[in-house]
């Protein structure tokens, strides 16, 4: 069955050219042109990943951002003509999975579009179950336990996650991880990492402040400590 992808953009131009590349690809295409009925047609139609750009008539994508966060772990990929990083930061700590700059490479955007779903389907190595200390994760499920306890993590804060578990200790650069959660070397912005992984400190850290689980190591990168 074809995954669908819901496809939010004010600029009909960029709708149809994302909708035919999309389709070329063998995806299911629903189009929005505003935050309200990408609104709608998200809680309807349940669609498998958004391509959202943030700046919309009405409700901004930001704004779509977050509310479908307060339900939904749905992946979303940002399409945004600022370039400015406080911009970038915003979306992705508002939970969005990754994000595509104006202009873009249409062929680009539907690897980033396929590599995103990889994750979604659990393809993240041959374990099933990852654990260390009280961190337990189970790869063909995408579900997350902290203590024995459920924890809601987005694709992409999964992969990531996953890919400190299985090596704990080890010092992550953030190129690395970069490469590790998008599955493809894209020439990306690294720092995107910094805001996933303050995302997932917030929701598996007793106390983000100061981090018992993933640690920092400045000037490098990131390393995870399971006890």
């Amino acid at each position: 069955m074809a995954r669908t992808i819901l496809v939010v953009d004010d600029e009909v131009r960029i709708v149809k050219l994302v909708r035919d590349y999309l389709e070329r690809a063998g995806f299911d295409v629903l189009t929005a042109c505003d935050g309200a009925t990408a609104l709608q047609l998200a809680h309807r139609d349940r669609p498998d990943l958004i391509v959202l750009d943030l700046m919309l008539p009405g409700v901004d994508g930001l704004d779509v951002c977050r509310r479908l966060r307060q339900g939904s772990g749905v992946p979303i990929i940002m399409l945004t003509a600022r370039v400015e990083e406080a911009d970038r930061i915003v979306g992705l700590e508002l939970g969005a999975d990754d994000y595509v700059t104006k202009p873009f490479s249409p062929r680009e955007l539907v690897a980033r579009v396929r590599a995103t779903l990889r994750r979604v389907n659990g393809e993240l190595g041959p374990a099933t179950a990852v654990r260390a200390g009280d961190v337990e994760l189970d790869t063909a499920a995408l579900t997350a336990t902290v203590a024995g306890e459920p924890v809601d993590l987005t694709p992409t804060e999964f992969q990531l996650l996953a890919t400190l578990v299985r090596q704990p200790g080890r010092i992550f650069g953030r190129e690395q991880l970069l490469e590790a959660i998008h599955g493809v070397a894209f020439d990306g912005y690294d720092r995107s990492v910094d805001s996933h992984v303050k995302n997932l400190r917030r929701k598996i850290e007793p106390d983000p402040r100061q981090p018992r689980y993933i640690q920092t190591v400045y000037g490098v990168g990131y390393r995870f400590m399971g006890c």
